[in-house]
């Protein structure tokens, strides 16, 4: 994942982290501005974390469902016009996912539609796990960036009753890709958080998350 993928605005929150004699100390800071490809200015931390200029940090960002990790080099820290520091610029951001509801493996066939683009942007695919807040969802051509709305239209499966999933979501993350995903050629991997409130499409998808579940 690239670092402007994430599109975090100014005063976004970040976690610096450093090693001193084999204990891990902490800082917090805030987002300030970056110059892609060059660097990223910061807010003066705040914390038991003592940092200077040429020290390697590793950064953590808290995002949607996840959080995002990358290590930067302190290029400079600067007390005029006014505090600030200025870290290397990530060439790679690292996601963990952090799931907030249990999910079952599944391979449901959707359509995948971007709402947030003009045109739509359309791309078929699967959903490859899912839960009752969001899913795994595996397209043969990428459909859109972090923060961008998707409608997921399928059909499901509830014991021996068939219904038409139609479900509104959002892009917080794209994931990087298993060996089995590379091998099938899937060239994009996302995590999507539900943010559908139609309330017969949640009894749905409620019905079937725990049918999976129930048959795992």
């Amino acid at each position: 994942m690239k670092f402007e993928d994430l599109k975090l605005g100014y005063g976004y929150p970040l976690q610096l982290q450093v090693q001193v004699e084999g204990q891990v100390q902490r800082a917090t800071s805030k987002l300030v501005g970056c110059v892609p490809g060059q660097g990223l200015l910061i807010a003066p931390p705040r914390g038991k974390a003592r940092l200077r200029s040429g020290q390697k940090i590793v950064v953590r960002i808290m995002v949607g469902n996840g959080i995002c990790l990358f290590p930067a080099l302190i290029q400079s820290v600067v007390t005029q016009p006014m505090p600030m520091m200025q870290l290397s610029y990530p060439k790679q951001v690292n996601f963990k996912e952090i799931r907030g509801a249990t999910r079952v493996d599944v391979k449901v066939p959707i359509q995948a539609v971007n709402m947030s683009s003009l045109p739509e942007k359309t791309s078929d695919g699967v959903i490859a796990d899912i839960s009752t807040s969001g899913a795994r969802l595996e397209v043969s051509d990428p459909v859109g960036d972090v923060g961008d709305e998707l409608q997921l239209k399928g059909t499901v499966n509830v014991g021996p009753i068939q219904r038409e999933l139609d479900i509104q979501g959002v892009i917080r993350s794209r994931v990087e890709r298993s060996t089995r995903e590379i091998e099938e050629n899937l060239p994009a991997v996302y995590g999507i958080e539900f943010t559908e409130t139609n309330e017969d499409q949640l009894l749905l998808l409620y019905a079937f998350v725990y049918s999976e579940l129930a048959m795992a």
